[in-house]
């Protein structure tokens, strides 16, 4: 059994709450080799089924005398200076498009409360731009934000709090290479020792990615292929890709769009090879992350169905992207599931999920 198959099957095992004794067991005698690819295996501290435990709305739209907004989504949140920030998506009726808004807060009762900073003050972030990603790439020492608008771009800051320093944006492709879908979105970067990889979606049932060299980003980035195919109900938007802490393993959640919202989660050792289902967090009936494994906490009236668009709580704020699997929490956005309107209109706010660990 090569190393990458013998790798993928000990992580899925692990994350289904399977033994890597049994595993080893099962499998044919082992010789030296591959007792040393097991110890080289990464391991995973949580079992599945998943259970998770939702708050109530932590953050919702506030309008200000210029904007008028009906949602506050798409997520994408770091931990730095013991503050959390979060720059999000709104959809402004005031300027009829969707934009950006950032917001901080030092503890998680705080967010409530937290201010609203409409990032359309800054001049080259007026009009269409949306579903932010946020991270501090270490080689050049700055602050990335990445976004649709519609093609992929990017700013980059010193300073995340305050939204009027962003750079203007740039493209990362002069114009769409072949291989990209009729609407890509949703954009993100994760970056291993050698290659930043930018990944998206296609509302298509695709899962795409592109790659350049560390030492070359944000430019130089080549083909687009297809890394994971499905069909649209399946596999939608709202993707995300992180490196597991202590493994050489990623770990990539990518949200379904039927019955309602809810997200699916696949496994690789290699930002650039195959991408392996995670048995028992893949499907509707035992997702990532949906409505079949999400309970709210005690006190807290169920306000969604929707398990839609979000980031897992990141181990650190870089372009490595990793989490600590014994520690996960996932900003999401949710909405009141008996309004039923034009997308644009939906009324989502964001909410906290913590792991359950209660009945392990």
């Amino acid at each position: 059994m090569n190393k990458s198959i013998l790798i993928c099957l000990t992580v899925s095992m692990l994350l289904a709450g399977g033994s890597p004794a049994l595993f080893a067991a099962e499998s044919a005698a082992p010789s030296a080799a591959s007792a040393a690819e097991r110890a080289e295996a990464p391991t995973a501290g949580f079992t599945t089924p998943l259970k998770w435990k939702s708050t109530g709305v932590l953050i919702e739209p506030v309008s200000d005398e210029t904007h008028n907004i009906v949602s506050v989504k798409d997520p994408t949140i770091v931990r730095y200076n013991d503050l959390w920030h979060i720059y999000a998506t709104v959809y402004s009726n005031s300027a009829r498009t969707w934009s950006m808004v950032y917001l901080n807060f030092k503890d998680w009762s705080d967010a409530p409360k937290a201010k609203l900073h409409f990032v359309d003050v800054n001049p080259g972030l007026k009009g269409y731009h949306c579903a932010p990603h946020l991270f501090y790439f270490r080689p050049h020492k700055k602050w990335y934000l990445v976004f649709q608008s519609q093609q992929p771009q990017y700013c980059t800051t010193e300073d995340i709090t305050k939204p009027e320093t962003w750079t203007a944006p740039q493209n990362f492709y002069p114009r769409m290479p072949a291989g990209a879908p009729r609407l890509p979105i949703d954009y993100h970067i994760i970056c291993d020792n050698t290659h930043a990889y930018l990944f998206f979606t296609g509302d298509n049932g695709c899962f795409y990615r592109s790659r350049t060299k560390i030492e070359d980003f944000p430019n130089g980035f080549g083909e687009i292929e297809i890394a994971i195919q499905d069909n649209r109900d399946n596999l939608f938007e709202g993707s995300i890709t992180y490196k597991i802490k202590g493994t050489d393993t990623y770990l990539t959640i990518i949200e379904a769009l039927s019955p309602v919202r809810y997200y699916r989660a696949w496994i690789s050792n290699d930002l650039n090879g195959e991408w392996t289902p995670v048995p028992g967090a893949a499907s509707w009936q035992s997702p990532f992350a949906g409505i079949n494994n999400v309970t709210f906490e005690e006190g807290v009236a169920p306000w969604t169905r929707d398990i839609s668009h979000g980031e897992l709580i990141r181990d650190g704020y870089d372009e490595t992207m990793t989490i600590d699997l014994s520690n996960l929490q996932f900003l999401y956005q949710g909405r009141d599931p008996s309004i039923n309107t034009r997308y644009d209109q939906l009324p989502y706010r964001l909410g906290l999920l913590t792991l359950d660990r209660s009945s392990k």
